[in-house]
C-alpha cells in the first residue's frame, strides 16, 4: 500500500477533505468531508469592540512559525471539559512535515517568554485551513486569529476554511456553506497564489487597519 504522507495530505486537501482522530493514542487516522463547512468570511470578518480594545493595546508578541511543534503539542492537551482530542501522533507528524516543506503555519502569542496561545494550519494555493487554536491567557488564541486573518488579507488569501463551526467562530462572522458550494469557492482559491510569509503585517493597530480596509 502506498505510504500516505504529506503530500498525499495536500492532495487530500485539494479535493476539500481534512484528516481526524478519534484519540490522541489511537494512531487510526480517517478523511471528513462534512455536508456543511465552516468557513471565516474575510471579507467580512468581526472584532468586537471589546476584543478590539484588547488588540490594540498589543498584550502579546506575535511571532509567527517560531514553536510551530509546541503549538501543535498545546492544541492536543486534555482542556477543562475535553479529555480527548482529534490530533494524535501520526496527524501530528504529518503536519510537521508539512511545516518542513512551507505548506503548515503557526501563529503565536508569547507573553514574558512563555507560549501563551496561538493557532496552526495548511497553506495551499490562496486557500487556509485552520486546524486548531489553544489559550493559556485570556483572549490569546482570540488575538491570534485576528492577526492571523490580517496576515491572510494582506498576503491575498481568499478562502479561510475552519472545517465546523464553533460558538468561538461565530463571533468572527464564521458561517456554514453546503459542501457543493465550500467545493466551489476552495477550487477558485487554489487556481490563484498567495504567499503567507510575504507580508508583515505589524501590531495590532496595524492588523485591524488591515480587517477595517476589507471590510
Amino acid at each position: 500500500m502506498k505510504r500516505f504522507g504529506p503530500r498525499e495530505l495536500l492532495q487530500c486537501y485539494a479535493r476539500g477533505v481534512f484528516p481526524m482522530a478519534d484519540a490522541r493514542e489511537d494512531d487510526r487516522v480517517f478523511l471528513i468531508d462534512p455536508e456543511k463547512r465552516g468557513i471565516v468570511p474575510l471579507d467580512s470578518f468581526h472584532v468586537s469592540r471589546r476584543l478590539a480594545r484588547t488588540v490594540r493595546g498589543d498584550p502579546f508578541e506575535i511571532r509567527i512559525d517560531t514553536a510551530f511543534r509546541q503549538v501543535v503539542v498545546e492544541c492536543a492537551a486534555p482542556k477543562p471539559g475535553r479529555t480527548e482530542t482529534w490530533i494524535n501522533g501520526v496527524i501530528e507528524d504529518l503536519y510537521a512535515q508539512l511545516f518542513e516543506m512551507g505548506h503548515a503555519h503557526s501563529v503565536e502569542c508569547w507573553a514574558d517568554g512563555e507560549l501563551v496561545g496561538g493557532l496552526y494550519g495548511v497553506s495551499l494555493g490562496a486557500a487556509f485551513f485552520g486546524e486548531s487554536m489553544f489559550s493559556r491567557r485570556t483572549d490569546a488564541s482570540k488575538v491570534a486569529m485576528v492577526h492571523l486573518v490580517a496576515r491572510l488579507l494582506a498576503d491575498g488569501f481568499q478562502l479561510l476554511d475552519a472545517q465546523f463551526i464553533t460558538d468561538h467562530l461565530t463571533t468572527f462572522g464564521a458561517v456554514e456553506v453546503p459542501r457543493a458550494e465550500y467545493h466551489r469557492r476552495l477550487a477558485r482559491a487554489l487556481e490563484a497564489q498567495a504567499d503567507f510569509q510575504r507580508t508583515a503585517v505589524g501590531p495590532g493597530v496595524a492588523a485591524l487597519q488591515v480587517i477595517s480596509q476589507a471590510s
